[in-house]
Formats: C-alpha cells, structure tokens, sequence
C-alpha cells in the first residue's frame, strides 16, 4: 500500500506544479511557444526513456498552452503525441479519439505534413487492434500525404508498417518488397531504427520461407545496427529469431543461449514498462500481482469474510477514486485558465510564408526567363551543328572524313541531350508535364527498347535478360513514352557502370484492383555499384559517383533525377540496392491500367513521302520564314529530300505580303527575327486567313512560352534541332489534312 500513497502524493504535486506553472508562464505568444515546444520535446524523450506518466503530465501542459494562443499546428501535434502515448500504454479506444482530435485541428489549417503523420499513428493502432486492412488502409492515406510534400524519409517508417501488416495477412512476398522498399530509404536518410527493424523481420520471412541461411545474414546485418545504437526492444525480437534459426538447423545449445538472453532482455523490457505506466494502470498491474501471487489473499477478497480485508479493497478502489477526481480536477483547472485567443503567431507565420512563396515564384520565374534564352541560343546553332553532320555524312564523305563527321555529330547530340534534359527537369519541378495515356502492349515495348540498347550493351561485353511474369497481361493505358524513358535512362545507365557482366530487367504485378495493376520493373546490373554515402544524392540533379565517375564514363548526372520526377508523375515509387563493386538495382513500382483491347500495329519508321501517297507533291508550296542563312540551307536541303519546293524569306514583314499573294500549304515560321517577330507576323496573318497551316519553327520549347503560340494562332510547333521522321510526319499529316479539306470542298 506505500506504493499507492506515493501516487496519491505524485497526483498531488502534479496538481500544484501545474498551478505555478500556469499562473507564472508569460503572456508572450512567442515565449508560450517556446514553452510549448520544449514541453513536447521533453515528453518525446520521456517516452524514449519509457517514462509514461511523466510524458501525459508535460503534454497537458502543452495543450493547455497551445489553447491559449490558439495554435492549431501545435495542438494537433499534442494531440497525436498523446495518441501515440495512449497506444503505448494499451488505452487504444482513448488513442483513437485523441488522434480524431489531431486529425480534425490539421484539416483546419491543411497541416498536410502532420495529418500524414496522425494517419500512420491510426494505421499503428488499427495494427495493434489486429484490424489489418483498416491499417493499410490508414498507412496509404500517410504515404499520400508524404507524397504531396515530398517527404521520402517519413515514408521509410510506413513502409515497414505496411510491410508489418502484410505479414499478419500472410502476404510474405508482398511484405518482403514493402520491408526492401523501407530499407532502401532508410539507408538514404539514415534512419538505423527502421533499417534494423526491416531487416529482422526480413529476416523472419526468410525463416518462413525455408532459407535459414539468408534469415541469419538478414539477422546478423540487423544485430549489428541494433547493438551499436542499443536498441533494446529489437534486440530482444532479434535473440528470439537467433534461437529459432538455430535450432531449425540443429544447433540446439546456441538456440537455448539464444532463448535465455531473449527472455532476459524481454522481463527487463516488461519491468520497465510495468513501472511506468499511467496511475491507472499501475494500480490494475499492482492489484493483478496481489491475484497472481497470492492466491489465499484473493479467495479472501473475493469472499470479503473479514473487516480488515474489506477496508483493503476498500482503500484500493478508494484510491483509484481520488486517482479519477485527481486527473478532473486538474483538467477542470486548465480549462478554467484559458484566456483569450490570440492569432499573433499564426499572423507572423502567415506573413514570412507570404513573403516566401513571392521569393520562390521571382525565382522561379527568373529561372525560366534565363533557361528561355539561353537554350534558344544553344539550340540554334546545334540545329545547324547536327543538320550540316547528317547532310555531310549523308553525301558520301571522304573515308578520312567520315571519322571527324560522327565525333561532330557525337557532340552535337550529346550537347542536344544535355540541353533537353535540364528542359524537361524544368517541366518537371514546374508540373509542367503532362500525362498522355494510350493502349500499348507493354512486353513488345520492353522488346523493342531491349533491341535498341543491345549493341550498346554488346560494347560493353554486357548479356541483357528480359523477364516479364507469364501471368501477366500485356496491354496496358499509360503514358508509354515516360515509361520508354524511365526504362531506356535505367537500362542505359546499367550499361554505363557494368563491364563484361549482365542485366537483369523484371516485370511483375505486387497488386491488382479492378482493372489497375501495380507492377513492379526492376533493372539489376552486376556492375561497379554504388557506395552508400553516394546512394542518399543519386536521385538529385548533376549526381554521379564522384568527379573521376563522370570522367571515366561521362554523362550529364539529370537521368536519374528525370526518372525520379517521371516515376513521380505517374503516381509510382522508386528504389534503390546497391553495393560497391556487386551491382546495383534499381526497382520502381507504378500503377498501370490493364485493357483488352491489342496494340495496333505500325511500321517503325513509316516512309511519309514516296511515290505511293495520296498527295500530289508537284502542287505543295510550303514558305520558310528563316533569317539565319544557314539554317535556311538545312531546312531547305531537307525538304528537298522529301520531294517538296519551298520559297525562303528572312523577315516577319516580307512573309506577311508573300503569304498574302501566294497560295501556300504549310508555313515554316521561325519565331526570333529582325523586325516583326514570328509570332507578331503569325497574328497579323490570322486576321486574313484563319485556316492557313503554320508551324512555328523554333528552338523555343519552355512551356511558359507555350500560351503566347496558341494565341497567336500557330497550327503547331516544330522544336529544333529536329528528328527527320517527326519533321515529316507532321508536314505530312498536314498536307493529308488539307488535300482531304480540298475534297469535301
């Protein structure tokens, strides 16, 4: 019984010590939230330490703090704490109301940071509840929130959750991808909690599933972790699997010594946790001792045949009555004590958001101006740069000649790559791209991207394996080109860091609702790999291994950043595995809509202008608006080739007046020119002629840009430098379209 009267005394100075507390704290909004956050900082490390009580007692005095000067992110935050407090002391009903509570202060103010956060918490308690797909349920909802505001490293902790779950359902293999998934994050952002936890339970599945063997490497590599940053509770789970390896291959006195040091870590941990429990509980656990280790003092109380053994449950249920009239008063207390609201700290807050977010579109907008001009001085003379290779090489060079053409034609390329690259990263972080779905079969894609990095792969003495899941349907709606991307950047950049070795490209489903399938690409090379300090950047822009890496193997260091913000797009994930000098792998899950309906077939390169068409290529007259006299010469060289005749002006004014007195079929209207514009020319041609074809040609491709061609009334746009067979496709579909027109007429 002193124990109890310690905690009647604890209650009592807890009462007192929040009175001071509340009547001393400053009126300071400032000063009040620094009080608030100390306090919840504080709980935080009590509840590391496993100091429950202590933890409930500095959170009420944060709520009631946050109350007064009305801040919500703070009070959701509270309220989630206490939440993930509640579960730990098995109280999982009062969990589920305080983070209702969290949850309804965060929508209030869009704290979607800290709803993802309060989801995870709920998907935790649903988990412990043994309601699994309630669990999934809430840990999608935070791995959406997560993903909104591009927060990886909150993902890691979900992902071993989920994967948890999945193990309770029996669903091993997806488990397994969810725990590899958890790891590769983990690894990225330093999170040695989580990597020990995914890989002890790794570890179990891979007992499960029969492979002792791997089940002790996945063990040892977590036992590492766990003792080096003492995580007792992991460790205990981890000497527990230690003994069932071991003894499923006989090693029955490792498996006992395995066994004693569990149990001795386990009682330690259940101790520990016994003594710091709530009051409530506490008195539950002391009066469940008394029953367990007395078995005549509980006949006595439940029979209640003497006065003295009836005042002792008597003081018993006394106490818990002072405890509950103790824990009122206090709440009473508190609410009492609110004052008025204030918003002066939301008002501060509000204001540097305000002045943030004006930064970050001057930039933004300063960054696309400067990428505006600047590629369009690049791509200018590039268009001359790769049009006179491919024309010199096309015209029976020299063979002395032929060698300096490719390296021109090399380089020309390469730059073109670099320059759409940081183009598309711009789309990109501008949520400029957008999805374009289309059935397409999936298998002849891979096929075909295979095919086309074989003799690169063969460079390399590289073997490439293709493995697409039998059971697999083949014809999806997707955006087939950045999913070409994706997979063509990957493969390629397999074959960059391997040599003499083998690639590995696997598809398979993880998940299937409806008619959406989740599949899982994985690309897997056997080559140099990549360290784990350089694995956390590989995803950023300009990362690569290290200077001496781009020197050896070139490379501008945006692919992967592309693919990450591709994957990004198509609402999938992406990982990575990798070890110095065993390979790597790079694995990415996306959601792809499955249809019946077959692929049409089509030539890979189908010949627009021959002999055979409908059109009449003697009667097309197509104006080329160009002031740059080279580039005049490419284009017109060009659409030589192609059988078709073109006139060439170099100014916006002349092409007005030839437009004006002449029946052409397709204009080529360059946009930057002396005097009138292209695009002040094209408007001006608008006002006469509303049907007229005209493409502006030009090395202008920001999307910003974009709205200023369709008001002017471009048909479509051309960027250069160009690919031959767009280039014809598009004059080609334009003069079928206007001989169809002419038809009907």
């Amino acid at each position: 019984m002193s124990q109890i009267k310690h905690y009647i005394f604890a209650l009592v100075l807890l009462i007192a010590t929040t009175v001071f507390s509340q009547e001393s704290i400053s009126d300071d909004p400032e000063m009040v939230q620094n009080s608030i956050d100390y306090h919840i900082s504080e709980s935080k490390k009590d509840v590391d330490n496993y100091n429950y009580f202590e933890a409930q007692k500095k959170l009420d005095e944060a709520l009631a703090l946050a109350k007064k000067i009305d801040n919500k992110i703070s009070i959701g935050i509270i309220h989630a704490t206490k939440g993930k407090l509640q579960l730990l002391i098995e109280e999982e009903d009062q969990a589920i109301k305080s983070l209702t509570k969290a949850v309804e202060n965060q929508r209030l103010i869009n704290d979607n940071i800290n709803i993802g956060v309060s989801y995870k918490i709920f998907g935790d308690i649903y988990l412990k509840k043994k309601e699994y797909y309630a669990a999934l349920d809430s840990y999608k909802a935070a791995t959406t929130k997560f993903e909104e505001e591009n927060l990886e490293r909150n993902m890691a902790e979900v992902l071993f959750c989920e994967g948890l779950a999945y193990i309770k359902l029996g669903d091993l293999k997806n488990a397994r991808i969810h725990f590899e998934q958890s790891i590769s994050l983990a690894k990225r952002f330093n999170l040695q909690r989580t990597e020990s936890n995914s890989l002890a339970n790794l570890a179990k599945i891979s007992l499960a599933q029969g492979d002792a063997d791997k089940a002790l490497v996945f063990t040892n590599e977590s036992l590492t972790i766990a003792r080096e940053y003492n995580y007792a509770d992991i460790l205990s789970d981890l000497y527990l699997s230690l003994s069932e390896i071991h003894y499923k291959i006989e090693d029955f006195k490792s498996s006992n010594d395995y066994l004693k040091t569990h149990l001795k870590i386990s009682d330690s941990l259940r101790l520990v946790k016994r003594e710091n429990l709530s009051p409530e509980k506490k008195i539950q656990y002391l009066i469940n001792d008394q029953i367990e280790n007395n078995k005549k003092q509980k006949e006595e109380l439940a029979e209640a045949n003497s006065k003295n053994d009836l005042s002792n449950l008597i003081s018993i249920l006394s106490v818990a009555l002072i405890t509950i009239l103790s824990l009122l008063t206090l709440s009473l207390y508190k609410n009492n004590n609110i004052r008025l609201k204030t918003n002066n700290m939301l008002h501060k807050k509000n204001s540097e958001l305000i002045i943030a977010k004006e930064k970050a579109e001057l930039a933004s907008k300063t960054k696309a101006n400067f990428l505006s001009t600047v590629t369009h001085e690049l791509r200018t003379p590039l268009y001359a740069v790769t049009g006179l290779s491919n024309m010199l090489l096309d015209e029976n060079p020299k063979p002395e000649q032929v060698q300096h053409l490719k390296s021109l034609k090399f380089s020309g390329d390469y730059l073109l790559t670099f320059i759409n690259d940081i183009l598309q990263i711009n789309k990109i972080e501008a949520n400029k791209v957008e999805i374009e779905p289309e059935s397409f079969n999936l298998k002849k894609k891979i096929n075909n991207i295979v095919l086309a990095l074989n003799n690169s792969a063969l460079d390399n003495n590289i073997k490439i394996h293709f493995e697409f899941d039998k059971d697999l349907p083949q014809n999806y709606i997707a955006d087939q080109l950045k999913i070409s991307q994706i997979l063509i950047n990957l493969i390629g950049n397999s074959i960059k860091f391997t040599k003499d070795g083998d690639i590995w490209i696997r598809v398979y489903k993880i998940d299937q609702k409806d008619n959406t399938y989740i599949l899982r690409f994985e690309v897997e090379d056997n080559g140099i790999g990549i360290s784990k300090e350089k694995q956390e950047n590989m995803f950023e822009s300009f990362s690569q291994g290290s200077i001496q890496i781009n020197r050896k193997y070139g490379g501008t260091g945006l692919g992967l950043s592309i693919v990450k913000g591709l994957i990004d797009i198509l609402k999938g994930k992406i990982y990575l595995k990798s070890e110095l000098e065993k390979g790597t792998t790079f694995y990415f899950e996306i959601p792809l809509e499955y249809t019946p309906k077959e692929e049409t077939s089509v030539d890979n390169k189908p010949s627009y202008f021959n002999k055979d068409n409908e059109i009449d290529l003697t009667k097309v007259k197509i104006l080329v608006v160009e002031d740059n006299k080279i580039n005049q010469m490419i284009t017109k060289k060009i659409l030589t080739k192609m059988n078709l005749k073109c006139d060439i002006i170099d100014n916006g004014e002349d092409a007005v007046n030839m437009i004006k007195t002449n029946n052409y079929d397709i204009i080529l209207m360059d946009i930057h020119m002396p005097g009138i514009s292209g695009i002040e020319a094209t408007k001006i041609v608008r006002t006469f002629d509303k049907e007229l074809t005209i493409f502006a040609l030009t090395a202008v491709t920001i999307e910003d840009k974009m709205h200023e061609f369709d008001e002017a009334g471009f048909t479509d746009i051309i960027p250069k430098p160009f690919k031959q067979e767009e280039f014809e496709k598009k004059l080609f579909n334009a003069l079928k379209s206007n001989t169809k027109s002419n038809k009907s007429a």
